[in-house]
């Protein structure tokens, strides 16, 4: 103890002025007199090093990313195997999962054959659809099917990082003519049920990814409607007819803009359609569609089949 004492420092006038200045007292004043300097905040000199919030934000994410794949690595999206990158899907459900390519039909997006010399398909032909244009992702098959179905009624918000990224591919013409995107909406009473819309989910991850403006509530629906599994055509149309409105205060941003529409499935085209109709009724000057996966309607067959219709509303 005796040690302890003897060692202490004595009372420095410089210090304690230091101290007082640190409690809210007077800046200090050196020994000699002079005014001491006051340390420079924090903001001045990240400043002064280059570095600003977001640049240090950038520097450490990769840091983090790096150390999350060490403790937990990248699974496929679907069957949770390893792989390389994370929000990825494995070679197998690669291969399970059919993506849209060329020749596809011009208005609705769905894959035709390579023969056909015609711009649009057989079920396009003396439709009226009041969106211009429609692209989809993947086939509402296999893997595509699982992983729309998991993100629908799974709760595996998850999948809409990857399959943005899809149909960001997919859609890329139609975004680059795009005003503002917003998702195809939900009844209330639904969306208790889900807790989330996924069609938002969708459209605000490509919102992120692209820098398209996001309106989420840029269309209600204006009455519930049955689920329309295993309906046809013209019957889903009639389901749909009337059951999307703008709200008034959303009228003005729509106004001689391109709307781009984002669903999780176009199946008949008739959910698209009728929120295209009221978008265009209230001012818009144009609606396209980008959707997660699209149901291939058979050439000479019903257009759903029992598989296929549980997906859609």
């Amino acid at each position: 103890m005796a040690r302890l004492l003897t060692s202490a420092p004595s009372a420095d006038p410089a210090r304690s002025a230091l101290d007082a200045s640190e409690r809210g007292g007077r800046p200090a004043a050196r020994a000699d007199g002079r005014a001491r300097a006051e340390p420079a905040p924090p903001s001045r000199l990240r400043r002064a090093a280059g570095v600003g919030w977001s640049g240090l934000k950038g520097a450490l994410r990769p840091l983090l990313a790096d150390a999350a794949d060490l403790l937990y690595p990248p699974q496929c999206t679907w069957c949770r195997a390893e792989v390389q990158e994370a929000h990825a899907l494995c070679p197998a459900c690669w291969r399970e999962a059919i993506f849209i390519a060329h020749p596809l039909c011009d208005r609705c997006g769905s894959p035709i054959s390579g023969a056909e010399d015609a711009p649009f398909c057989d079920h396009c032909l003396g439709r009226r659809l009041a969106f211009a244009r429609a692209r989809a992702a993947v086939l509402y098959e296999g893997v595509g099917r699982d992983l729309t179905l998991a993100l629908k009624h799974g709760d595996r918000v998850d999948v809409a990082r990857p399959a943005a990224t899809w149909m960001i591919r997919a859609g890329r013409e139609l975004i680059d003519r795009a005003d503002v995107i917003a998702p195809v909406p939900l009844h209330w009473r639904r969306l208790l049920v889900r807790r989330f819309n996924q069609s938002a989910e969708l459209a605000r991850r490509i919102s992120l990814r692209t820098g398209l403006p996001y309106c989420g509530d840029l269309l209600a629906r204006t009455r519930a409607t049955p689920m329309q599994r295993g309906l046809s055509r013209e019957a889903r149309a009639a389901n749909q007819a009337g059951a999307f409105a703008v709200p008034q205060r959303r009228r003005a941003r729509i106004e001689g803009k391109a709307v781009l529409l984002v669903d999780d499935v176009y199946a008949s085209g008739a959910t698209l359609s009728a929120c295209a109709a009221a978008l265009r009724a209230s001012g818009a000057a144009r609606v396209d569609a980008l959707c997660l996966a699209r149901v291939a309607p058979e050439a000479d067959g019903p257009i759903f089949s029992p598989s296929e219709s549980e997906g859609s509303e």
